[in-house]
């Protein structure tokens, strides 16, 4: 946990601040609607899990930021859970679909990370990160800014995220947009045991 919480600062003007991601583009990467519990892991303030209600079962924000979460408290339909990515409180195999959006880079631990976010994807289900492409010069432009203003962030590339799910068997696909990048991993129906790699 870093001893400055960027996110608790700017909590109150975060959705008017940061674009909306297209709604319609990450239920499809996803492959929604599921009837099944859907995790945003990193989902701050509800913004983009809001839009999902409608497509699964029930939504589960997982956010370290408590002042994050209590905007996401004025959405109707999401379950809020304070929680570190790397340690998340739940069971094995109990999130249908499990999304992470903008916020990979901010993890202190993402091999870890990655680990928490398959343990808890069920058999059959899919992994949705959606980031920054780290290849396009304004994201390479935006990651130094927020080193400049003491974020914890560490981009990596697409390719790198895919590797490392690889390793825990699953069928891992890249898709790009623009400066938007998505590594969608599809999780099979067996157990494989995950490998601890380094990103």
């Amino acid at each position: 946990m870093p001893l400055f919480d960027h996110f608790d600062l700017i909590a109150p003007l975060y959705d008017r601040l940061i674009r909306l991601p297209e709604g319609d583009i990450l239920a499809e990467m996803a492959g929604l609607p599921v009837s099944g519990l859907l995790l945003d892991a990193g989902g701050g303030t509800g913004r983009v899990a809001q839009r999902l209600v409608d497509r699964s079962g029930q939504v589960v924000i997982a956010d370290s930021s408590v002042k994050m979460l209590r905007q996401a408290l004025s959405k109707d339909g999401l379950d809020v859970v304070g929680s570190e990515i790397e340690s998340l409180p739940f069971g094995d195999g109990c999130f249908e679909r499990v999304v992470i959006v903008d916020t990979f880079h901010h993890l202190g631990d993402q091999g870890r990370s990655l680990t928490e976010l398959w343990r808890v994807l069920m058999p059959g289900g899919r992994l949705v990160i959606e980031e920054p492409d780290i290849r396009c010069f304004p994201v390479k432009l935006v990651a130094l800014a927020e080193k400049l203003a003491l974020f914890r962030s560490h981009f990596v590339p697409a390719e790198h995220i895919a590797s490392h799910l690889d390793s825990f068997g699953a069928h891992t696909v890249v898709r790009r947009d623009g400066h938007t990048v998505w590594v969608i991993g599809d999780k099979p129906h067996y157990d494989v045991l995950p490998q601890r790699n380094s990103l």
